[in-house]
């Protein structure tokens, strides 16, 4: 079908759900903002902490959680320090 900005047909590509979560492993992640409140989903071995904080969470690719801290500047910088590229996603 073409595209009405470029005129191209655009192409259609089918990917598995496994070859969707095996989808940048090992180098892309991705820093998701999380409540105090949420945090034992996702890390249980964490200790209670203040509700209403404003934390975030470290995933890799598949959605792994990496890392907690309260600033996404150190999650980024987490992810640099183990050579993973960081993507927005939404």
């Amino acid at each position: 079908m073409p595209s009405e900005a470029s005129g191209t047909a655009m192409t259609q590509i089918e990917i598995s759900p496994e070859a969707l979560a095996h989808l940048g492993d090992g180098q892309i992640a991705y820093v998701k903002t999380i409540r105090s409140e949420d945090v034992h989903t996702l890390f249980p071995q964490v200790p209670d902490i203040q509700p209403g904080l404003k934390l975030f969470a470290l995933h890799a690719a598949d959605g792994t959680p990496i890392m907690l801290t309260d600033s996404r500047e150190a999650a980024i910088a987490n992810a640099v320090s183990q050579q993973l590229e960081t993507v927005s996603v939404h």
